[in-house]
């Protein structure tokens, strides 16, 4: 019977994570295409946040509008990296660890907004150190991204003239 053997294969994939494998040149495109979105989102809603809070702005108004942008960061985030994880591992020598480190650091990266956006969430705009309170949430926010694991050292000369190569990447 044929039906084993699909369900089999079918739970390895699932399993597995259905990773498949891409030359160097497709996965640094697809990587690149998921990641430019990504930085567009982030300095919009900067840019928005920024425009929106004012000196007139209230403390909720200030709350509401940094709540927004540190959620719209932490979707954005996760968004861009279901689309980095679905480039697959590129065909190189650790290839599986350098997608990894990709996502690892898109994880990381989400969940210092997510921190970021619950500690600004407990906070009341009615205290008189409102605003101190939201710049400890912001140098936490900041702290989080130093330790954030970096992949611009990717140490494969292959997948660096491939980023060097694609035109999305530049």
């Amino acid at each position: 019977m044929r039906v084993r053997p699909l369900i089999s294969a079918a739970v390895v994939l699932a399993l597995t994570g259905c990773s498949s494998t891409a030359d160097a040149t497709d996965w640094a495109s697809d990587v690149c295409v998921a990641l430019d979105p990504w930085r567009t989102e982030i300095d919009t809603l900067a840019a928005e946040t920024g425009e929106a809070i004012s000196d007139t702005s209230t403390p909720q108004e200030t709350k509401d509008q940094l709540l927004a942008l540190l959620n719209g960061a932490a979707q954005s985030t996760e968004s861009a990296l279901r689309d980095v994880q679905r480039a697959g591992i590129p065909d190189v020598d650790n290839g599986e660890s350098i997608a990894e480190r990709f996502a690892d650091s898109l994880r990381a990266t989400r969940d210092a907004y997510r921190e970021a956006h619950d500690a600004l969430r407990a906070l009341s705009a009615g205290n008189a150190d409102f605003y101190e309170e939201v710049a400890n949430v912001m140098a936490d926010l900041n702290t989080a991204y130093a330790a954030i694991p970096q992949v611009a050292e990717l140490n494969s000369a292959e997948l660096e003239a491939a980023f060097a190569d694609v035109d999305a990447c530049r």
